[in-house]
């Protein structure tokens, strides 16, 4: 059970649009890099980017990068080795809601072996997402040869609006979000949360714009 995600679910009654993205594409392929043009005209200052495992560029519970994605320098097309070109580690970090969690992955085995098929650090946390933002800001703020100096220069990317989404508003960074995924769900509730969007937008809501001066 996600306790994090339980618990922050009842400030989105307060707030809805922590649950809504800066930008929305229809897979991982879609993702353009830089990804400050996925931002339109706000043009962001992205200096690092957080990435989700499971149905982002993954089949969830597999390690590999989905082929389409896969790492192949030697294809144009490689998206996943554009992300690692463009945000080199320390820039780039994959926190995921089971490798390297401390429930979920207790012995580091499932991270570690993520970390090596990637080529990218993935983050060990006790707290699942969407609760984990401090320590995503604290690696990215102390690790060596980081640039990163604010929460609005990240960019969370991921397919879930309630962990992934709702963690890069939290954390005052940008969230863009993967409306397709790698496997299309069958679960109701993912299904309801994928309409989000639209029915907040019908009320006015919007995502909250990262405030580089907080």
């Amino acid at each position: 059970m996600n306790v994090s995600a339980t618990l922050n679910f009842f400030r989105l009654i307060r707030q809805p649009s922590l649950c809504l993205p800066h930008a929305t594409v229809p897979t991982f392929n879609d993702l353009p890099v830089p990804l400050t043009n996925a931002f339109g005209s706000l043009k962001p200052d992205i200096r690092a980017v957080v990435l989700d495992k499971d149905n982002c560029f993954a089949v969830p519970k597999e390690h590999a990068v989905y082929k389409p994605y896969a790492i192949n320098p030697e294809e144009s097309q490689d998206k996943f080795h554009a992300f690692l070109t463009n945000y080199s580690p320390p820039h780039l970090l994959i926190v995921s809601n089971s490798a390297g969690t401390t429930s979920s992955d207790p012995s580091s085995r499932e991270a570690d072996l993520l970390s090596s098929v990637t080529n990218v650090p993935v983050l060990h946390h006790a707290t699942k997402k969407p609760g984990c933002g401090p320590q995503i800001l604290e690696h990215f703020l102390n690790a060596k040869g980081s640039r990163v100096t604010a929460g609005d220069q990240i960019a969370v990317v991921g397919d879930r609006l309630f962990t992934d989404v709702m963690m890069a508003n939290l954390m005052g960074s940008w969230a863009v979000w993967i409306q397709g995924g790698v496997v299309l769900t069958r679960n109701p509730f993912i299904k309801w949360e994928q309409k989000l969007p639209g029915r907040l937008a019908r009320y006015g809501f919007k995502a909250p714009v990262p405030n580089p001066d907080t």
